[in-house]
Order: structure tokens, then sequence, then C-alpha cells
């Protein structure tokens, strides 16, 4: 926690998520961008202006831990970038709130998890941007599902549709060497997390389909997934819809929860009614600032970026053998 009333944050990488979190950080109230990083310049330059921002601009992380003077980053560098700058900034000794995915590779992903275990005084603090644990109708849906009153989960599925493949062209998210998986591991991943989140369990078997529909990288994606012991679950991610739009289904013993369209049900007895969300409502960037300044709870820590990077994998190898794969857990290897 610290003892400061106004945070002073860097901005790494300053295309639309940095500039998402910037306008936020300026609603927010609670902290200032103190300086603006990436490999142009332009981009910084333009969204100093068009911010009003008092901001040192940086064309490298390396320049930027040198000469930065602020006490957090946020981190919205294409993802091969990610360790490297998640690194050094842990070097320096900045808390960091991270865009997804985490890392490209399960080794760094293990080592950055390694580096930040320990939230001890003095240590930084470091949160990934998965917004959907912040949401008040996802909190609530959990705490509905943790509670025990509807009975254990007998499956868990999604339908996510977005524009998103229209925004990617000439961009490193149409480059699968900085962003494998494409819109599954990128915008999907969100969800993919919130499957094990609410769940509570781990990917173990995957069977799915992908395509790239004219993409460099993945733009559809369906399949099913065995969850921890023997949960059963089933996913569609379309990257090329025209609309955004999210409908999620938790089957329990005695009840259904039903979240469609930021709207969350009960279903019992073939009847269903809305549910009150009582859990509270905040982003990532609200988040990680009461982390800093309050010591809230990191509700999205780097460990659970592994299931996430795992669960991507076996969708990506499924799909190229045409066959289910199952997970082994302890060394990530998806056997066939």
């Amino acid at each position: 926690m610290i003892g400061r009333s106004q945070l002073r944050f860097a901005i790494v990488g300053c295309g639309r998520m940095g500039r998402h979190h910037a306008e936020q950080l300026l609603v927010d109230g609670r902290g200032t961008v103190a300086a603006l990083c990436d490999v142009d310049p332009q981009h910084a330059r333009r969204m100093q202006r068009d911010l009003d921002l008092q901001a040192a601009i940086f064309e490298s992380v390396d320049d930027l831990v040198l000469r930065g003077d602020v006490d957090a980053v946020i981190l919205c560098s294409p993802t091969a970038d990610h360790f490297s700058h998640l690194s050094a900034c842990l070097d320096r000794g900045w808390h960091v709130l991270c865009e997804k995915p985490l890392a490209t590779k399960r080794e760094e992903i293990i080592e950055l998890i390694r580096r930040t275990s320990d939230s001890g005084a003095g240590r930084p603090l470091v949160s990934l941007a998965y917004q959907r644990r912040y949401w008040s109708t996802f909190r609530t849906m959990r705490r509905e599902i943790q509670s025990g009153r509807w009975g254990a989960v007998r499956s868990i599925s999604f339908r996510s549709t977005e524009h998103w493949q229209a925004t990617i062209a000439g961009t490193w998210r149409d480059d699968p060497r900085q962003n494998p998986g494409g819109y599954l591991a990128d915008a999907g991943s969100h969800k993919l997390d919130m499957m094990v989140h609410l769940s509570g369990g781990t990917p173990r078997r995957v069977f799915a389909w992908t395509r790239t529909c004219g993409s460099h990288v993945e733009i559809l994606g369906v399949g099913t997934v065995i969850l921890g012991d023997d949960l059963p679950g089933s996913f569609t991610l379309i990257g090329n819809a025209q609309l955004m739009e999210e409908d999620w289904s938790v089957h329990c013993e005695s009840a259904d929860l039903l979240l469609q369209q930021d709207q969350l049900w009960i279903s019992r007895g073939g009847e269903r009614r809305r549910l009150e969300l009582s859990e509270p409502h905040e982003s990532p960037l609200s988040g990680f600032v009461d982390m800093l300044l309050l010591g809230t709870e990191n509700l999205a820590p780097l460990s659970c970026a592994l299931p996430v990077f795992h669960f991507c994998q076996a969708i990506g190898r499924s799909a190229e053998c045409g066959q289910p794969v199952t997970i082994d857990e302890g060394s990530g290897e998806i056997r066939v």
C-alpha cells in the first residue's frame, strides 16, 4: 500500500488500450499520467495532445526505467514484449497493471508468477487487466455459485461475439508471432479466464475448432472443455461479428444462473427472475488504484494467467489435429 493520495503512472504502449486506461485514470482522479512510452513517439505525442497530459515521453522501456519518475506502470505493449517490459519494471520496483495475455511462453509466465507471488511489504504489486473479475455481474454470479445454496455446478457455457477482426488489420494483433492465438487468446482470454474463475476448475480436456477467416491469426473458435475432475463446458468465440454480445449459462443442481447482455437471471422450476447485483462494479484500473492506496485484494494476480495459457494452447492444438487433447497441468504438455 502506498502512502500517497496522488499516484504517478507511466503508460507503456500508447495505442487503443493505453488510451483507454489513461482516460479512465483521468476520470478516477487519484492518479496522474506522468510518463508515456511507445516505440513510435508519434503515438505518445498524439495521446499527450489529445488528453492534455503533462507527461514525459520515452521511446523505450529501458529509457523509462532509467529516467522515469513514477509509482506504477500500466503495461499495454504487444503481448510478446510483456515479459521483458514487466521484468524491467519489477527490477525497478514499480507496481504494474498488465494487459492480458501475460506472455507468449509458459516458462515466462511461470517466472513472472514466481517473482510476484510474495506480496510482502515493499514488494511490487502486480495485477492482470481481466476486467470481468471486477464487474458486478460476474462477481455476483460467482458469489451465488460459491455460496453452495444452489448445489454443485453441473455445466458452464458461454457465447461471445465481437467486431474485433476489423480493428486489427495492419496492427501487431494480426501477427501470430506477437499475438499467438489471435482473438481467442487476446480478447477471448477474458472469457476463458472467467470460465475457470466461475467454475473453480482448471481445463483438463479440450476439443476445439478454429478459423482465421482471412486474417493471419485465429478469429473464430468453438469447442468443449472438461474443467477440474469432470465438469463439462462449451465455448463459442466469434471475432468477426457485427455486434458485441455475450451470454453465459451456469447450470447448478437446483438453479440456473444466466447472464444475458449484462443482465443476471436465476431460473428455478421453469421460471426465471432478475438477480440483484449486490457486488461492487469496478474496472481493472480502479481496482488497481484501490490496491495501491487502500490495500484491497488483488482480484487478478498473475497466477490466473497459467490456466488460461494452457486453455489457449489446448484449443490451438486440438484445432490443428482435429482431435480432443488432454492438458498435463504439472508440465503443461498437450497430449492427443
